[in-house]
């Protein structure tokens, strides 16, 4: 009845609609793997979106006042895939939706934003997208504000089901888009009451209209299949100075026997079942076919939203040529010519003062330097913004009556903090960092895995990195996260000795643009290691010598963080027994590892030399450079935790768990 009324009350949109139906039928069964139901029964929403509202341009996917588009459910990446083909993307021809799933494939099975510029973001996992989609909507309201309406005046739209609304990172998104007004975003549920394993009610009983009115947003209710009010939905939540939740009930797999059934969520690939929704629809049973028409309609959508760029680039030159510089240098994600001698100035500065103090304030030093020549910069806290250090003097609040603002209190959301960065990264035009405890990279991490994945250069600060964090115990004692992070692939952790080596990793985050970086940064006062100015980035080698053995050299240690110091005393006590003592700084093992062949040698030359780490976490990441790189098994040592900590200051802790300098000799001596 439902089809029928479409048909005939809406015949042009009805076709429009359903070409995305028919190509996600094919391309699932093609692949004998995918979801059809979310594409099928979201299709309507989908094609009022795009004719009526959608800025886009097919010919120039990276537009930055284009509108986005996020599809949270990704496992839906078909009605994402089919999209694109029918407006004329370069990189959506159909042999990429016969590809569906396959390697290669630029229409893999969950939408991937490295594979493409039209895919704003790499969604799959549930929740992501719409914690994201706050991270885009912060990212447009701050561009704006500096730039101009005539610049930056773009919304955010969010495609959403069931299981993104049950995820935990859900509510932390939802309550801070509504604490912040964040008018320019709105999201369309896929109210279709359908989950994997069967009706919504089976393991969810909440009110989600409710829920989202109670978080500030503006929410409206309608027939996810009804053109008409679609639009009238999507004009309204324009008008409203809240973000707007649309509620729309839909019918998954619509057309299909599989309707409002579990097994219309999952891959639809009988051939019987296929052929009888096709009829259901009046559509050829030829595979991948999209009348000509059809695909003509789909095409002027995409030449309008080009013209509309055109008209953008008129108004963008309209800037002061100094505006269109910075803008352009924001987003091509250059840093100012100025950066490196601001940290070198700064370096030059602690070299003399030579100040004792927690990588954290050395951190907030080297943020007050950077951040007013790097308008770009985004800084914030998961509610630790005085633990952190993470807010430079010149930064003024991101609120509802300040979107100039520069620094975001995130509150106690690690997780949606962590996916909002990675929107701002994502948006473009903006440098996004942010605090917490290096412990709680557990409740980042999902986003902090997306962010390697992605490749954007999101930067976590993560302080009181071990158990130099002292009383407040073993719960905030970070033991295995550094391995964690170290083992997650194209990600840079680096973790500073004193204040010159923070200011380098600072610099290093900055430069990068395809990698996000992790700083460990201590709680406790270190001293200034490096009290001769060098200009260079020794740290952007991830190794160097920090101090040569005097004599015949016998042991080499090596070191992060807090431990290079208690290396340092040690080959110091060393050297006066006739010991020749290397001691090599190690901040980050991912660059080191990018060296060549020949420097890593003069670092970690092979031969007898004993060679004991330190560091005040697990030994997981250490014994690449203890046993490999020419390393010998006998020879080796490692001084750090084997177990959580314990709640007592940190000297106690360190002498508790033999994390010392006499541990260190000791263990030398061992090996000689």
């Amino acid at each position: 009845m439902l089809i029928e009324k479409l048909q005939k009350g809406h015949p042009v949109h009805w076709k429009n609609a359903t070409a995305i139906r028919v190509l996600t039928l094919d391309a699932v069964a093609a692949a004998n793997s995918g979801h059809s139901g979310m594409p099928m029964g979201m299709a309507d929403v989908a094609t009022v979106l795009f004719f009526n509202h959608l800025k886009f341009d097919p010919k120039s996917p990276s537009w930055p006042d284009r509108d986005r588009l996020i599809l949270s459910a990704g496992h839906g990446s078909m009605l994402l895939y089919s999209l694109l083909y029918l407006t004329g993307y370069e990189d959506f021809p159909i042999e990429e939706i016969k590809n569906f799933r396959q390697l290669g494939a630029r229409t893999a099975g969950h939408p991937e934003n490295f594979l493409s510029q039209a895919i704003e973001t790499t969604t799959g996992p549930l929740g992501q997208g719409i914690a994201n989609s706050v991270g885009f909507a912060m990212a447009e309201e701050i561009q704006r504000a500096k730039f101009g309406k005539n610049v930056i005046d773009h919304y955010t739209y969010v495609f959403a089901g069931d299981g993104c609304l049950m995820e935990g990172v859900s509510q932390e998104a939802i309550t801070l888009a509504g604490r912040q007004e964040l008018s320019k975003l709105i999201v369309f549920w896929d109210n279709n009451n359908i989950t994997i394993d069967g009706k919504v009610d089976l393991a969810d009983a909440t009110n989600q209209v409710d829920r989202f009115k109670s978080s500030g947003w503006h929410v409206l209710e309608i027939d996810g299949h009804n053109p008409v009010e679609i639009n009238e939905a999507i004009i309204e939540a324009k008008k409203n100075s809240k973000p707007t939740m649309i509620a729309c009930e839909t019918h998954i797999a619509l057309g299909s026997s599989a309707q409002d059934t579990a097994k219309g969520h999952g891959a639809l690939t009988d051939n019987k079942l296929i052929e009888e929704t096709k009829k259901v629809y009046g559509w050829s049973q030829e595979k991948f076919y999209i009348p000509p028409e059809v695909k003509k309609d789909w095409e002027k959508i995409g030449q309008k939203g080009h013209k509309e760029n055109l008209s953008w680039e008129h108004r963008f030159k309209s800037l002061s040529s100094k505006k269109q510089l910075e803008f352009s240098r924001m987003h091509s994600m250059e840093v100012p010519r100025n950066l490196t001698r601001a940290i070198n100035r700064l370096k030059k500065s602690i070299s003399i003062e030579k100040p004792k103090v927690a990588t954290r304030k050395s951190s907030e030093m080297v943020l007050n330097v950077i951040n007013p020549i790097m308008p770009e910069t985004i800084g914030g806290s998961a509610d630790l913004s005085g633990s952190n250090n993470t807010k430079s003097s010149d930064m003024t609040v991101f609120d509802v009556d300040n979107r100039k603002g520069r620094y975001i209190h995130w509150g106690v959301r690690e997780h949606g903090m962590a996916a909002a960065m990675n929107g701002m990264a994502l948006h473009g035009g903006l440098r996004p960092y942010g605090g917490t405890f290096m412990c709680f990279t557990d409740y980042a991490r999902p986003s902090m895995r997306l962010a390697a994945l992605m490749k954007i250069p999101t930067i976590f600060v993560m302080t009181h990195d071990s158990i130099g964090l002292g009383e407040d115990g073993p719960t905030h004692q970070p033991v295995e996260h550094l391995a964690i992070s170290r083992s997650t692939p194209n990600t840079l952790v680096i973790r500073p000795a004193d204040s010159v080596e923070t200011a380098e990793a600072w610099e290093i985050a900055l430069r990068s643009k395809n990698t996000p970086s992790v700083l460990a940064l201590t709680r406790q006062g270190l001293p200034t290691l490096r009290t001769k100015y060098k200009s260079a980035n020794l740290s952007s080698k991830g190794a160097y010598i920090l101090a040569e053995s005097e004599g015949k050299r016998q042991v080499i240690l090596i070191a992060s963080g807090s431990e290079v110091s208690l290396a340092l005393t040690a080959r110091e006590k060393l050297q006066s027994e006739g010991i020749g003592t290397r001691v090599v700084s190690m901040p980050c093992m991912e660059l080191f590892e990018k060296q060549d062949d020949k420097y890593r040698k003069r670092i970690l030359p092979g031969g007898r030399h004993v060679r004991i780490a330190i560091e005040a976490g697990v030994r997981d990441s250490w014994d690449k450079w203890l046993l490999g790189e020419r390393g010998r098994e006998a020879n080796s040592g490692f001084i750090g935790m084997s177990s959580f900590g314990a709640s007592a200051p940190a000297d106690t802790l360190f002498n508790h768990y033999g994390i010392t300098s006499e541990r260190i000799i000791k263990a030398v001596k061992s090996k000689i």
